[in-house]
């Protein structure tokens, strides 16, 4: 059975429309993708998800300010390290059921796939941290003067050379 997830839940019936039109009339641009230069084999990978999760022990992300204004959603991002199990993180995701992910991080961020991967020589190794972020960002500023070039500081000093993008 496949089940739809309505990521306009929790807005108005003119709010999605407005989204929706907007989102249909964006212009397709350029996707800045840059080749590897070595071997995925030799490769250290990290994950980027879009499904707002966080450590139970670290700062949630602010559901209450989407609930308030549904134009927004939280810019921050969290940092997720490869030991991370469904046991430590919370879904704070107001556009997806976190049921799922909260009983198997695979969902959102398939460490347990990438480890695998690692174990059998596909990639060189899995990076220390992976990174989570609200997908649901429709004033993207923030995300993107800040939290973006935070991530990528980190992916450097990392010496992370493929990034792997996790929808949610």
């Amino acid at each position: 059975m496949t089940r739809e997830v309505d990521s306009f839940r929790f807005v108005s019936r003119g709010t999605r429309r407005v989204a929706k039109a907007w989102i249909d009339s964006a212009e397709p641009r350029e996707i800045p993708w840059t080749p590897i230069s070595k071997p995925l084999s030799e490769c250290r990978v990290a994950m980027i998800s879009s499904g707002g999760m966080a450590l139970k022990t670290d700062r949630p992300f602010d559901q209450e300010g989407e609930r308030q204004n549904p134009w927004w959603g939280d810019p921050s991002y969290r940092l997720i390290p490869k030991t991370a199990t469904a046991e430590d993180i919370k879904v704070y995701h107001l556009h997806i059921n976190p049921t799922f992910a909260e009983q198997d991080l695979n969902c959102l961020l398939p460490l347990d796939r990438l480890s695998e991967l690692e174990a059998s020589g596909e990639i060189g190794s899995v990076a220390p941290s992976h990174y989570a972020y609200m997908g649901y960002t429709t004033q993207p500023e923030q995300l993107l003067e800040e939290s973006a070039p935070a991530i990528i500081r980190n992916l450097r000093d990392e010496y992370v050379d493929v990034v792997v993008l996790v929808p949610a």
